[in-house]
């Protein structure tokens, strides 16, 4: 486990071996980190559950109710909501809606991802798209709303129409 200095590590927070944090992190009590990942320069853990192998980019915030499943990948500024109806001078912490990130899926630069949605397996989010509901694992999505417009394959490659994969072999079955 590598740690930066200038990273604030809260009592109470799990940090897995082998896993990075870089410049101005700041990682909550509640934290728990899987092992070999990496988190990014400027970037907020909330109380959230992160797997093993995830690698979170530059100016992350991931915030209590968020679930990263192992192997994710969050590109740059991407950002995740918590709350579906916010307002400055009313407390929703206990109305914190659940958004869950499945095993190897992408996060593109600059996403945004509105609480309450469930981000399937190896799902590909397109740079600046917004998610407003569920994505199906392996979907490439974008746009804002975000719309399906094609499949991923595990190594994260788009597919060609019958599924199949001209990088690694696989096929694809919905």
């Amino acid at each position: 486990m590598t740690i930066h200095p200038t990273a604030i590590i809260e009592p109470g927070a799990q940090v897995g071996a082998g896993t990075r944090i870089w410049h101005w992190v700041h990682v909550m009590g509640g934290a728990r980190i899987g092992a070999n990942g990496s988190i990014g320069q400027g970037c907020y853990i909330g109380n959230v559950t992160i797997g093993d192998g995830c690698r979170i980019q530059n100016h992350v915030s991931v915030y209590d109710g968020v679930t990263l499943e192992d192997d994710v990948f969050l590109g740059p500024s991407c950002v995740f909501t918590n709350v579906k109806h916010p307002r400055a001078h009313v407390t929703r912490k206990d109305e914190y809606a659940p958004t869950l990130v499945g095993k190897g899926a992408t996060i593109g630069a600059n996403a945004t991802i509105v609480c309450g949605v469930t981000i399937g397996a190896f799902a590909m989010i397109g740079a600046g798209a917004v998610v407003t509901a569920d994505v199906s694992p392996h979907a490439v999505m974008v746009g804002a709303p975000a719309r399906r417009i094609g499949w991923a394959c595990r190594c994260g490659e788009t597919l060609t129409d019958e599924l199949a994969c001209e990088r690694c072999g696989e096929t694809l079955v919905l």
